[in-house]
Formats: C-alpha cells, sequence, structure tokens
C-alpha cells in the first residue's frame, strides 16, 4: 500500500510517503512507525500524531449553495436571450404605457425552467458523507499497553488495533496476526468472496489491492476470525481517501445533449441579432420611423428565439424520468436521461451486476458423475442434471453424501425469507461459500436444521490457511429407514469426522473413496488422478472448488488426536460454485449489440473467473482479449487508448486504472456509461458520461455518485433505460423539429413584409408591414406551439428504436435529414400564412393580422400530428393514438378560438372575429404544411426500402 499524498511529519516517527507496507515484514513496519506490538503507543505519543497527521475522517469539499445552482440554471444562451427579451419588452411596455403581457409571460418561463432545474439537482450530492459512514464510529486499540476504545477519528499511524467479526475497519491496516481472518472487500475491489488474510505474507511491491492478503483496508468488513493490525494510513491517505479525492478531482461534464441545446441556442440567438439588424436597417431605409422598426425588430427577436423550449425540454426530460421508473431507473439529473440513449460502450462491474452476487454450487463430481444443479443461490428450488437430463437425486445416494457433508461441516447458517409473490427463499447468514453448500443440500431435501439434529457437532478444528481444511466430528443418532444414512457403517458407529477443504490437500488424507452406489472403495492411484483431472476441469470453468470427505470411528472426540481424525478418509466428491451470471444478461447483451452498443466487463476478480463469466453470456467476442490489473499498469495512455477497442474484459483493477479505461473509451470518441455498486467503481461512476449504480447491492457512495440508480439491479433494465433514453432523444428532435420550424416561418413571416412589403403587397396602406403583433407571436411560441411541443415528449419511441445505431456524438439535434424537412415546412408555412395575409389586406389590416395568425396557428396545430414520427408515416402510427397530443391540440384550439371570438381580448391580441367568408379561405390553407411533411416522409421511406432491396439483392 504506496502513500500517495505528503503527510506531516512529527519528530516520533519517520514516515516515507514512497513506502509499500505490504512488501515490509512485520517488524520492519513496526520500527518505521516506531510503535510496539505489546504494549501500542502512549497517550502522549498519539496525540502528538493526531495533532500532526489529522483527524482519521474524510475531507468534504464545499457544497453546492442555493443561490449557485439557481445561476446554474440561468446561465444558458436561450435562457439569457429570454431575460435580455423581457427587460427590453418591459421598457418598450412602460414607454407606450401600455400592458406589460409579454415582459410577464417570458419571465414566467423563465422562472418555471429554473425552478424544475433547481428541484431537481437540489439533492445534493452524498458520496463523501456515505463514505464516511463505512467508517466505524468507535476502534478498540491498545494504547499504553491496555486495550481501550476510542473514537475512530482518533487513530493515529503507528495505533495497534483490534479486528473481530462484524467489525469494520477503521483505518488502512498492516496486519500482525490472522486467526481464521477473512475480510469483505466487494464494495472497494469487486471481489465476490471475502479475502482470506495472511499476516505473515510479505508481498512484492507491484501487488494490487485485490492481492495484498496482509493488509486490511478502511471501510471494509470483517466477515470471519479476527487478528490484529498496525495502522499505517489514516483519513484521505487511505484508499478510501484516495477514492474520495478521485471524487473531489472529476469535474462534471456537460452531457451531449447540454452541448447540443447550447449550441442551438447560441446558433438562433446570433441568427437573430443579424436578421433583426438587417429588418431595422431595411425599414429605415424605406422609410419606417426608428420607435415603429425597433418594435417590429422586438416582433423578429420573439419570433426567432423558442421561448417554451428550455422549459417544455426540461418537462419532457421529467416526464422521462416518471417513465424511467416504471422501468425500474432512477434518474438523480435530468440532463442524464437522455445521455444513456446516446451511449455507445456500457463498462459493466461483473459482480452483482452481470452476475447475481450469490455464490452457487453449480457442480457435484462423485465417482465420474458431473451433476450439474440449476435454479439461483437463494432458493431451494432446483434440479439436478446428468448429461443435459434431469435425474431423481434419490436414486444418486453418493451425491446427497457429498452435500450432507459440505453441509454438516459448516458454520453458516439459512435464514427462510416468505417473498411477497408467494415464493419462498433463504438468507445466508455467515460466509456465502458455506451458504451456497448449505442451499445445494436444500435443494437434495436435506435442511442444515435435520441434519444438525441428526447429527449433532462435537468437536471441530476450524479452517486456516496453512491447513487449508476444516474437520467437525459428530454424533450419529439412529437413522431413519426411510433416509438410511451413509456414516452409520455397520451400525456400531458412533462418530462421523468429516472434512471440507482444498481438493489436493483433502485427497491425500483419504485412503478410500465413495462410489456412486454410495459404499466405500480402495482409493489408487487412477482414481486420484481422475479426482484431481475433475479438479482441474472445474478450476478451468472459473468455479471454486471443495473437496469433501469423512470417516466413522467409534471413540469419543475428546480422546482423538487431530492426525488421528484426520487419516484413513473416505473422499466423497467435489463440491463447485461460482458467483453465476444472471438469467437475464445475455439476452440485454444481444439487444444492446443490436443497437450498436458494446459491453465492457470491468472486474476486480480474477481474470480466469471474468473470461469464464464474459464467455458464458457471450460478452467475450471472436478476437477480443482479457486484460489484467497489472498489463494495465506496463501500458501508457497512448496504448491503452488501442486496446481498448480490442478487450472485452479487464479483471483485477483498481478505482485508478477503471478511471484511466473510462479516458481511454472517451478519448477515442465513445459515450461511456459506467455501471457499478461498489465504493471502488465511485470515481470511475462519476468520470463517465453517465453513472449507473445499483439500487439494492449498491453502496450509497456509488448511489449518491451516479446520475442513474437501478432499483432492481437487473442488467436487462440498463439495456432498458438506454431504450427509453433513446425514445427521450428523438422525442427532443421531434419538438425542437416542431418548434424550430414554426419560428423559423415566424421569422419569414415577419421579415419579407418588412424588407419586400412594396414588392408583395402594392395594394397596402403601410409602407413597413408586419403581419403579426408582438402579442400574438408571444401567443404562438408559448400557447399554440407549446402544448403540442409537450404531448410530443410523450410518444412512444418508433418500433426500430432499438435497431439503430447509436448517434454519432457530435451529432448536432437538427441533422441534415432535419434540415430539408425544416426548410419544407418553413416555406410552406409562410407562404399559406402570407398567402392568408395578402387576402385579409383586401378588407383592411385588422383582417389580414387575424387571418395570418389564424391560418399560423392552425397550420402549426395540425401539423404537430405529423411531427410524431420522423420516418413513420401518421397513418402507420395512427392519427389519434397520442392522447395527450389529442387534448393538447384542442386546448390550443379552444383558446385559439377565444382570443378570437372573445371581444374584451380582440384589442389585446389585435384580432377581430372572421366569418365563413375568411374561413372558406384559411380551411385549405392550413392543410397544406401537413401533407407537405406527409409528402415528404413518404418519399424518403420509398427511398429507404429501395436502399434495402438493392442491397439485399
Amino acid at each position: 500500500m504506496t502513500e500517495q499524498k505528503e503527510m506531516p511529519q512529527n519528530p516520533s516517527i519517520n514516515l516515507d510517503v514512497t513506502v509499500t507496507w505490504h512488501s515490509l515484514p512485520q517488524q520492519d513496519v513496526l520500527s518505521r512507525l516506531d510503535s510496539q506490538q505489546s504494549s501500542g503507543l502512549t497517550s502522549e505519543e498519539a496525540a502528538l500524531r493526531l495533532a500532526a497527521f489529522g483527524p482519521n475522517e474524510l475531507e468534504e469539499p464545499p457544497r453546492t449553495t442555493f443561490l449557485q445552482m439557481v445561476l446554474r440554471q440561468l446561465n444558458d444562451f436561450v435562457v439569457i436571450l429570454l431575460i435580455i427579451a423581457a427587460i427590453i419588452s418591459t421598457v418598450i411596455s412602460a414607454v407606450e404605457h401600455e400592458p406589460y403581457i409579454e415582459s410577464i409571460a417570458i419571465m414566467a418561463i423563465v422562472i418555471l425552467n429554473a425552478v424544475l432545474g433547481v428541484v431537481q439537482e437540489s439533492r445534493a450530492e452524498q458520496a463523501l458523507a456515505a463514505l464516511k459512514k463505512l467508517s466505524a464510529p468507535d476502534a478498540h486499540v491498545l494504547r499504553d499497553g491496555h486495550r481501550i476504545t476510542v473514537p475512530t477519528r482518533d487513530l493515529v499511524p503507528g495505533d495497534i488495533v483490534f479486528l473481530e467479526s462484524g467489525n469494520y475497519i477503521p483505518a488502512d491496516l498492516r496486519l500482525l496476526d490472522a486467526v481464521n481472518l477473512r475480510v469483505e472487500e466487494a464494495a472497494l475491489t469487486g471481489e465476490s468472496v471475502p479475502v482470506e488474510k495472511n499476516a505473515a505474507a510479505v508481498l512484492n511491491q507491484d501487488s494490487t489491492i485485490g492481492d495484498r492478503k496482509n493488509t486490511a483496508f478502511m471501510g471494509t468488513l470483517v466477515a470471519y476470525g479476527r487478528g490484529r493490525g498496525v495502522v499505517v494510513s489514516t483519513g484521505m491517505h487511505t484508499q478510501l481517501g484516495m477514492i474520495a479525492t478521485m471524487l473531489q478531482s472529476v469535474e462534471m461534464e456537460e452531457t451531449p445533449l447540454q452541448r447540443r441545446l447550447q449550441q442551438l441556442g447560441k446558433t438562433l440567438g446570433y441568427a437573430a441579432l443579424v436578421i433583426c439588424l438587417i429588418v431595422f436597417l431595411a425599414g429605415i431605409i424605406q422609410g419606417g420611423s426608428v420607435l415603429e422598426m425597433f418594435m417590429v425588430s422586438v416582433s423578429l427577436a420573439i419570433a426567432a428565439v423558442p421561448e417554451g423550449l428550455p422549459a417544455i425540454v426540461t418537462i419532457a426530460l421529467a416526464l422521462g424520468m416518471r417513465e424511467m421508473v416504471k422501468r425500474h431507473a432512477l434518474i438523480r439529473r435530468l440532463s442524464s436521461v437522455e445521455t444513456l440513449g446516446s451511449a455507445t460502450v456500457i463498462c459493466s462491474d461483473k459482480t452483482g451486476t452481470l452476475t447475481q452476487n450469490v455464490m452457487t454450487v453449480t457442480r457435484l463430481w462423485v465417482d465420474g458423475q458431473d451433476i450439474e444443479i440449476t435454479g439461483t443461490g437463494s432458493s431451494a428450488e432446483g434440479e439436478f442434471l446428468l448429461d443435459g437430463k434431469t435425474v431423481d437425486i434419490t436414486k444418486y445416494p453418493a451425491v446427497r453424501t457429498a452435500l450432507w457433508v459440505g453441509a454438516l461441516n459448516n458454520d453458516a447458517e439459512l435464514e427462510r425469507l416468505d417473498g411477497d409473490d408467494g415464493q419462498s427463499g433463504y438468507r445466508i447468514v455467515g460466509d456465502p461459500t458455506e451458504g451456497s453448500i448449505l442451499i445445494a443440500a436444500a435443494k437434495a431435501g436435506s435442511l442444515p436444521d435435520q441434519l444438525n439434529q441428526a447429527f449433532p457437532r462435537e468437536r471441530e478444528i476450524p479452517f486456516d490457511s496453512e491447513r487449508k481444511r476444516m474437520v467437525t466430528v459428530h454424533g450419529i443418532k439412529a437413522a431413519r429407514q426411510e433416509d438410511p444414512s451413509p456414516f452409520d457403517g455397520n451400525g456400531t458407529a458412533k462418530y462421523a469426522v468429516v472434512v471440507k477443504g482444498a481438493p489436493d490437500i483433502v485427497l491425500k488424507l483419504c485412503s478410500d473413496y465413495q462410489t456412486a452406489a454410495d459404499t466405500p472403495a480402495p482409493l489408487n492411484d487412477d482414481h486420484r488422478s481422475r479426482i484431481l483431472d475433475a479438479n482441474d476441469r472445474m478450476t478451468q470453468d472459473a468455479l471454486r472448488v471443495l473437496g469433501v470427505a469423512y470417516r466413522v470411528v467409534n471413540d469419543e472426540p475428546e480422546k482423538l488426536a487431530a492426525d488421528q481424525m484426520e487419516s484413513d478418509l473416505i473422499f466423497v466428491g467435489l463440491i463447485g460454485m461460482i458467483d453465476p451470471a444472471r438469467p437475464e444478461v445475455r439476452p440485454a447483451l444481444e439487444k444492446a449489440a443490436r443497437a450498436g452498443i458494446r459491453t465492457i466487463m470491468i472486474t476486480g476478480d480474477y481474470p480466469n473467473t471474468a473470461r469464464a463469466i464474459a464467455e458464458s453470456i457471450h460478452l467475450l467476442r471472436p478476437g477480443h482479449q482479457v486484460l489484467s490489473g497489472a498489463q494495465l499498469d506496463e501500458m501508457d495512455d497512448a496504448a491503452l487508448n488501442k486496446a481498448v477497442e480490442h478487450t472485452d474484459v479487464f479483471a483485477r483493477v483498481s478505482p485508478e486504472h477503471k478511471m484511466r479505461i473510462v479516458d481511454a473509451l472517451k478519448a477515442n470518441g465513445e459515450v461511456v456509461a459506467m455501471t457499478g455498486d461498489g465504493v471502488n467503481d465511485a470515481p470511475a461512476i462519476k468520470r463517465a458520461d453517465i453513472g449507473v449504480a445499483m439500487g439494492i447491492t449498491g453502496t450509497d457512495v456509488a448511489k449518491g455518485t451516479a446520475d442513474m440508480v437501478l432499483t432492481d439491479d437487473n442488467y436487462a433494465s440498463i439495456v432498458s433505460a438506454v431504450e427509453q433514453g433513446r425514445i427521450i432523444y428523438a422525442n427532443i428532435r421531434k419538438f425542437v423539429y416542431y418548434l424550430i420550424s414554426c419560428n423559423l416561418a415566424e421569422i419569414l413571416i415577419i421579415f419579407l413584409p418588412t424588407a419586400f412589403g412594396r414588392l408583395m403587397f402594392p395594394n397596402a396602406e403601410r409602407t413597413v408591414l408586419s403581419p403579426l403583433a408582438p402579442i400574438q407571436l408571444l401567443w404562438l411560441n408559448l400557447i399554440t406551439d407549446g402544448a403540442p411541443a409537450l404531448a410530443l415528449g410523450t410518444e412512444v419511441g418508433d418500433p426500430d428504436t432499438m435497431e439503430q445505431q447509436p448517434r454519432p456524438p457530435k451529432e448536432p439535434i437538427i441533422n441534415s435529414s432535419m434540415r430539408l424537412g425544416v426548410a419544407i415546412q418553413t416555406v410552406a408555412i409562410t407562404a399559406v400564412t402570407l398567402t392568408a395575409y395578402a387576402i385579409g389586406l383586401s378588407h383592411n389590416e385588422l383582417y389580414a393580422e387575424t387571418m395570418a395568425f389564424l391560418t399560423l396557428s392552425l397550420s402549426e396545430l395540425l401539423r404537430a400530428f405529423t411531427a410524431r414520427s420522423e420516418n413513420y408515416p401518421l397513418l402507420k402510427i395512427g392519427v389519434f393514438t397520442n392522447k395527450w397530443m389529442n387534448w393538447a391540440v384542442l386546448f390550443s384550439f379552444v383558446l385559439l378560438m377565444l382570443v378570437v371570438y372573445v371581444p374584451v381580448l380582440n384589442p389585446i391580441f389585435n384580432t377581430v372575429p372572421l366569418t365563413w367568408t375568411e374561413w372558406r379561405f384559411i380551411l385549405p390553407l392550413l392543410m397544406i404544411p401537413s401533407l407537405a411533411a406527409e409528402l415528404g416522409k413518404e418519399i424518403t421511406h420509398r427511398k429507404a426500402l429501395r436502399r434495402q432491396a438493392e442491397s439485399l439483392s
């Protein structure tokens, strides 16, 4: 464990910041820390070191204030333009002594957008607070020769700490003693089973965190045994602290959607300013007054800026968040909804994400027979298969004997759980490896409680790392006739000695083996070779393998020496277990692949285990490789950038490795989603374009850092979230397409008559014409366009959403195909509106404005239906299948009629009630833009079918 930061110096110790504590013998470690194993530090020395090194706690960065969150919401180009427009409108209203309707409406949109954004962003990140929770509140230490309890924050380098089962490790420790000590490090390293510690080991300097068997890390949990260690790092200098430092150093990046909307807003804003200037100058040249032309320019600015766009995007994302919850995905940041839909790579942790995070016995070997066991690791439901066929386990007594031995020689317990769905399962209490054997025995009909009652434990020799086996002695009670015991022997045996441990070690203690018929037979060299070959096959499949054996004796346990109990054993079989892949992962991976999304496994587990899981779910593709953390350390960034292109599995990696992998993928232009559940995943989760944490097994740190939390820990939910993300982005494109085409049409409707009024309308009374008043333009942008645009955000998506390739990260929202559609719609809407205006001028300007206003409004409402799909004709998706669109159009239509036909509103909105004489011109005109849109989709669809047919031929 290398110290990464310079620590304050204290006269009583000399801490070298480059020291690797795991590579030093215990006495050298104690000497460097000036600590005594027998008495620990003195209270005075501890106080001096606490002053020098600081408290053993994690530092938090300054939190974002409410004002900062509000300013962040307002720091948007379009929002700034709206604020400027509102200020100008207020000044003009004050000068003209008119109501402040326009300015109030614009500011209402700004405030609504800010409130929605702050509400979502105000969930302050709890990552570092959660990291602090992982620290134990108190620690048992040796000071002044006495064992005392001190607050964890008061620990200092050199303190001697006592560890017991159930304790959180309070700081980074170099172990001095380890008695059957196993530590749960999954949250830090991704290791799926507790790690067995060896205090006497002296390791290589370059050993990875997961391989440091002589070290215990802050925030991990003692799962079994006891031990002692000397504190070598505290606070921000621990491995947990280094992760906290990385979390603080990772800056939150803008999502692709944010960048595209900023780009679109700036483009519209700059274009509006240029056009406003042109219109202003052109009007002055044609004889218009300065104030009149300024008002026309303001009208043009209102037409150019889609006032409702920021709020509509925010609301659409919020609606998408609600839909995500239905798909078991909880979104913590609005803008992250879309980003997942543009992901090109999913970097997934193995343990608990691709796998079930439950050790499960999947294979037994007894006398040449490989028995496969199905079912999950927490349920007693499962089948036993031989050569792929289900077998009656009662006809294979030797198999059940192997499970009996494993279940008796076992310190784990099962707690029955009754699910809400009527299905029951078990919760494992104790070591997950031993618990998996109990589950397997339960699948065979042998419950632990019944076995322990029939064969009560009388004596035991615990497992330790040197002996690599565990021995228990059980009394033999009278066996039931319907359930004969293999331990009965000749009927006079009183005790059974059962052994479980490393297969090669157990085999050496055996003189006989259990045949398939459940009777002992002499063990010769051929049988030993077959057993070892079976063990090799199982380990090559990444199974963790234990050998089981037994013997029956008449002597009382107290009279038996250890060598007597462990001699002349009968070898029963091999038990193979693994943390298996989730059954739903493979089809989810295939669906992601069809959508052009690559999945990479990143795990702290061993390469062979990772490879076996990856191959079983078809994640590891032909020609692609598995890389270890040690190999990553030998690569520079350029080499890693190349390696990630053909690497599907990264194994035995550290938090720093994960961040480098994410950086390499992003350097190659990928949009990266990083999934994980442990503390070790948090920095990479934050570095990725979108971080995804597991909601059930995930640590608070991972969930606090992530953009999205899966409420069911199901990898399939990630793919479902990708699909919904694509739908949301497609919906955003739809209403951007809809709003921009409407706004550009409004710009031309203002610009053309202003610049070329005399040429277009030679019979008009005025030189400078403006077919629409500012209040009408604002009404169009907020009411007429706003409600249907919002309804477009509720579309369910096209049928081929997950058959399309991910969007290029740099592709603008308005791509080439949309630009053509926008151009067609802009021309069509402009033409019909100005035609209606020209017809109305034959009566007077008020009638002309009203006819233009109605034609433009109604054509945009009909256009909203055709905007529901970019590729599919309206008749194919169904005209009225989106109920929200139906209500939105009806709502806007009713309000429009009120504006035209309620007398009190006529002077405010510059309208006049129209008769059938005017409507007979308006009705055919308003149909033209929608017909043009549908015709364009039909032409595009036929071209696509023709290209597809040509490619197939």
